[in-house]
């Protein structure tokens, strides 16, 4: 594996800054590469929200497993994930990741609407106010996608993304047990499997040290690593926060916006001041539109104009020719072949909506 994932740093929140060419910035890195680190001088999430949003996440994942199978995932995509429970890639994934993972849907009142591990109980309004802060960051990155595609009015994507309306946005949190908690793993066998994001906006919060996120670059096929804090930021109060287009998002821009396709890997090549031997612990927000929202064309004249080359689809999304459906029936899709147990049933309806 040769070098680092190429992705572009941007800033967009400095004082100052020109909107309408970071706007531009914003749109070329998700033209081409599909992520692009966000600086994060706390200024819209704060170091201290993080550090303490990770310390809670240590806390949920050492609970009792009694009290996180009480928890466990519903089909509305809340609740615990045990090790194996997910397979990202299921065509080629021997088991399913090795990774146990816990979704928090909306709170209200600062009160979670779900089951949670006792552990937790007491910090529920410091939760919701991260989710609070990373849904906003979203909003924020959303209006510069539609100033950056031109598109009519540039608040198209963030009315789409109202808080107070049901969305499948959800946080998340990821913890990966060391290699060496997991000696049935083979040379072969990924931590998670290569996939595309479902939603719009990904957030991505990691700790410096901890490697295992490639990306499979569009530009070589190959796999490469993504540092925690890339050149240039390892001064930086907190690492950046890397940000990536979804699945939907790039479906409702034509193509347009590239869903990158990634994994976490036990033998990534790690850069320096990062191993893949301990464990590693990540937070994911993944927003989503409200439920009820079309996937209509964008009214955007690039995203119109835009050439959607029907023999290079990536087959992680492989949606992207189909009819008009709503955000809720796109994410219905995906959950169906991430969860195959849950979903071997055959009840395709979500509970809990």
């Amino acid at each position: 594996m040769a070098g680092t994932a190429t992705i572009p740093i941007i800033d967009i929140s400095a004082e100052g800054v020109d909107q309408a060419q970071v706007a531009k910035e914003l749109v070329d890195a998700a033209v081409e590469y599909g992520f692009v680190y966000i600086r994060n001088a706390g200024r819209d999430i704060s170091n201290e929200q993080i550090e303490n949003t990770f310390s809670l996440s240590r806390t949920l994942f050492a609970s009792p497993l009694e009290d996180k199978q009480r928890c466990k995932i519903e089909k509305n995509n809340q609740g615990w994930t045990g090790m194996h429970t997910e397979t990202l890639d299921p065509k080629t994934q021997r088991v399913g990741d090795f990774k146990e993972g816990f979704n928090f849907g909306t709170f209200e009142g600062g009160k979670a609407t779900q089951p949670i591990p006792g552990s937790i109980e007491p910090h529920q309004a410091q939760l919701a106010a991260f989710r609070e802060a990373c849904h906003a960051l979203c909003q924020k990155l959303l209006l510069l996608f539609g100033i950056g595609l031109g598109v009519d009015p540039p608040t198209f994507f963030t009315a789409a993304h109202a808080p107070s309306q049901p969305s499948g946005s959800i946080l998340r949190f990821l913890y990966y047990p060391p290699p060496s908690a997991t000696p049935s793993a083979e040379p072969a066998d990924v931590r998670a499997g290569a996939h595309s994001d479902y939603g719009s906006v990904t957030l991505l919060f990691r700790l410096r040290g901890q490697a295992g996120l490639e990306i499979r670059e569009p530009a070589t096929g190959g796999w490469a690593p993504v540092p925690v804090s890339p050149p240039g930021t390892e001064d930086d109060v907190s690492p950046p926060i890397l940000v990536n287009i979804g699945d939907l998002l790039s479906y409702w821009t034509n193509g347009l916006l590239r869903s990158t396709v990634h994994r976490v890997s036990f033998s990534s090549t790690p850069t320096l001041g990062e191993s893949s031997t301990d464990p590693r612990y990540s937070i994911v927000y993944f927003c989503h539109p409200a439920d009820a929202t079309p996937l209509a064309p964008v009214p955007s004249a690039r995203v119109a104009a835009a050439v959607n080359d029907k023999a290079s689809v990536d087959d992680s999304n492989p949606y992207a020719e189909r009819r008009v459906m709503t955000a809720a029936e796109h994410l219905k899709m995906r959950l169906r072949e991430t969860y195959l147990q849950m979903y071997a049933d055959g009840d395709g309806e979500e509970k809990a909506k």
